[in-house]
């Protein structure tokens, strides 16, 4: 259709391994299991397969913690298992797409155990190495600083202790990270997302910032998130990497404001596409400290979701998202605590599928996978939520308090094993799962809702080929509706004289709406068998299509 490049043509499907398909019974997922089921993604539609890190890893932030970034993790299996993924996914026409994580490596990579042996190795500036540290506090919480006897200085890490930072103004550094992710390429990936990348570049002159909290500290974000100069870094690397290849590319930027967005993406930008938060982050306080959530309306997360679709409406392209690793999961973030999970689901679902942009589906989404609520600390994997957690005792809540957070906050939310059945482990393995099974999976799960017509999954199915062969939908402009609304979600979709509108309730009551919004259109598709023109159920979302001469 017209001139879209595949990848705005289709939707991507984000893998977390480690929870998608164990075929050994260890307990994790491996590469094999992902090739196993090829056959349910090619069904959903989607065009693109996002992998976590596979890489080797010491896994203290389950893999975003690099120890060779050219290899295969044994627990996922070997490079030929991944060759066999890369290959049985071309055949149904699907691209695999590796994540890079280049703004830190793992404290066993060879390049680190080299750089802090002495202050005259080769490597020795490979990292950020400061005599005296900074106030600033890491993502997970504490000092981004951490003491090195061997060099008797101090390393820069902005996520854990274990995560030491890259030096990007050595040459040398960029140009070995080029080299790996070139590596990838010509094993024949679709693509790249890019973890992390606003952190790349440093300040000139490292300082302490004013604090943003009781612990005397201010956040690493705050002191280095989008540092100026750091578009020079990433032109050079799509020069030396992107150009030239039929991939996608897609950066985590946490930190770029919507109006910045055209000097990231686009024909002047790096990137086809980037990941802004400002729609997923409303409850947080500054984009990074994971406790203390803060209320927000409806109409703060449309703004957020207009103001992307606007900045990238004549340069660029939109990666439409609700979820992922990071993040809870969407049914419990962004609809009242009481919601149907299922409506909740396909409500989303709904707007993520019909909104200007590629869709990334989350594994699990598809199906309405809900949050986990474990009764202890200790239950919890996730680094980031154990620090969180500290960080909520040390601004004086309690442990029940504190746990609260963590329940709406952690990213454990997402890495529970997917449910592929209601068998026991719900299919994922036959040993010790290594995150608990979540407990609702006997009823949530991918067979009892291959065989529901009215499954959250093959609603999901449904739309997604809808829009695959909508001109409206892959073409066409994005048009507010009800903006001051704080009840109702609502936005168009226009080619020409053509026309898609979509209206959802946010709420669990009842409300109305113009009905000389929707002009002659005519209803095709809700989440209720039955639908009254003009009124919207508790968590109803409709789409209304109208095409005139």
């Amino acid at each position: 259709m017209k001139n879209l490049k595949w990848w705005q043509k289709t939707a991507v499907y984000q893998i977390y391994p480690k929870s998608f398909m164990d075929t050994t019974g260890k307990g994790t997922g491996d590469l094999r299991g992902i090739t196993s089921k090829l056959d349910y993604l090619q069904k959903l539609g989607v065009g693109a397969i996002w992998l976590t890190p596979i890489y080797p890893s010491p896994m203290i932030d389950n893999g975003y913690d690099i120890s060779d970034y050219t290899a295969i993790d044994s627990s996922y299996g070997t490079m030929a298992d991944f060759d066999e993924l890369i290959d049985e996914a071309k055949a149904r026409n699907i691209k695999i797409v590796m994540d890079l994580v280049y703004n830190h490596t793992s404290d066993k990579h060879a390049w680190f155990l080299e750089s802090k042996s002495s202050r005259d190795n080769p490597k020795a500036d490979w990292y950020i190495w400061r005599d005296e540290k900074t106030n600033w506090r890491s993502i997970f919480g504490g000092s981004a600083w951490e003491f090195c006897p061997e060099r008797g200085q101090y390393y820069l890490h902005t996520f854990a202790t274990q995560q030491p930072d890259l030096n990007w103004e050595n040459p040398e550094v960029r140009r070995a990270l080029f080299d790996a992710a070139n590596f990838w390429l010509k094993k024949g990936v679709g693509g790249f997302r890019v973890d992390a990348i606003t952190y790349i570049k440093k300040p000139a002159e490292f300082k302490d910032g004013e604090s943003d909290g009781k612990d005397g500290l201010v956040s690493v974000h705050i002191m280095t998130a989008a540092t100026k100069g750091i578009l020079d870094f990433l032109h050079e690397f799509k020069r030396e990497v992107f150009d030239g290849h039929d991939i996608f590319t897609v950066a985590e930027a946490n930190g770029v404001a919507a109006e910045d967005l055209p000097k990231w993406v686009g024909s002047d930008g790096v990137f086809d596409m980037l990941f802004e938060f400002s729609h997923v982050n409303l409850s947080l306080k500054d984009g990074e400290i994971w406790c203390r959530p803060t209320k927000w309306k409806l109409t703060e997360l449309k703004q957020a979701i207009a103001n992307s679709q606007t900045a990238t409406k004549n340069n660029g392209w939109y990666p439409i998202f609700f979820e992922n690793h990071d993040k809870p999961r969407s049914v419990n973030h962004f609809l009242p605590k009481a919601s149907d999970p299922i409506k909740a689901a396909k409500i989303l679902g709904t707007i993520l599928l019909t909104m200007r942009g590629t869709p990334f589906i989350y594994e699990g989404q598809e199906l309405g996978m809900t949050n986990v609520a474990w009764d202890s600390i200790e239950k919890y994997n996730d680094i980031s939520s154990r620090g969180q957690y500290e960080i909520a005792l040390n601004e004086g809540f309690s442990k029940e308090k504190a746990l609260e957070f963590v329940h709406f906050f952690s990213r454990d939310n997402a890495r529970t094993p997917m449910q592929w059945n209601s068998s026991e482990n719900a299919g994922f393995t036959a040993g010790k799962p290594w995150l608990p099974i979540h407990d609702d999976y006997k009823i949530c799960n991918a067979a009892t809702e291959d065989a529901d017509k009215n499954s959250v999954l093959n609603y999901f199915r449904k739309l997604n080929a809808f829009r695959a062969n909508s001109e409206i939908l892959l073409f066409g402009d994005y048009e507010e509706l009800l903006r001051d609304d704080e009840n109702i979600f609502a936005f168009a979709r226009a080619v020409e004289n053509k026309k898609i509108y979509v209206l959802a309730n946010f709420t669990l009551n009842e409300v109305t709406f113009p009905t000389e919004i929707l002009g002659q259109s005519k209803f095709i598709l809700g989440n209720y068998t039955a639908h009254n023109k003009g009124v919207l159920k508790p968590l109803e979302v409709v789409l209304y299509k109208e095409a005139t001469s």
